[in-house]
């Protein structure tokens, strides 16, 4: 099992679209993304900063995604 490791807001947000989440709107440092089912996920987009594993695994939960979901998109992406 791969561990989940700090990613680049930008790619977390890729990952998200190939899951089938489309962003909704942008306010301030933080886009928020929805998907078919009106699930709503929050991605903080901080200049130089990676978004650290445990936000990642409440995103991936919140997303309704499992962690080997997760993890496969990841890599495609």
């Amino acid at each position: 099992m791969s561990k989940i490791t700090p990613l680049n807001p930008h790619k977390l947000i890729k990952v998200l679209q190939k899951a089938g989440f489309r962003i909704l709107r942008q306010k301030g440092s933080h886009i928020i993304m929805i998907d078919d089912k009106e699930t709503r996920v929050v991605i903080p987009v901080h200049p130089g900063k990676d978004v650290k594993p445990g936000l990642i695994r409440v995103i991936i939960k919140e997303a309704g995604l499992s962690r080997e979901e997760f993890l496969k998109l990841s890599r495609e992406a």
